[in-house]
């Protein structure tokens, strides 16, 4: 189990592996593990990891899971957020 845990940020992208899902949930996209790790994140938000750390300690990011040392975040809470975030369109 700690095994498939700490493996889970890590899963190939293109495979359906551990910690990933292939359902078709509106805030899932495809290839995109069902935890992230702090890089991933970072990549996603288009940031920093150390801004990613502040914003964690600032209690400013959903889905963060702890296990001792490491950090990860539930891939559908952190995409469900940012779309709360985003600005409507002029169209909407």
């Amino acid at each position: 189990m700690r095994t498939e845990l700490m493996t889970a940020g890590r899963a190939g992208r293109g495979r359906h592996g551990i910690g990933e899902c292939n359902n078709s949930d509106e805030h899932q996209r495809p290839g995109l593990p069902v935890l992230l790790t702090v890089d991933e994140a970072a990549e996603l938000l288009r940031t920093t990891r150390r801004a990613i750390y502040a914003m964690i300690e600032r209690h400013q990011l959903p889905g963060v899971i702890r296990i001792r040392r490491r950090v990860l975040f539930r891939a559908d809470d952190l995409l469900h957020w940012l779309d709360q975030k985003r600005a409507p369109s002029p169209e909407e």
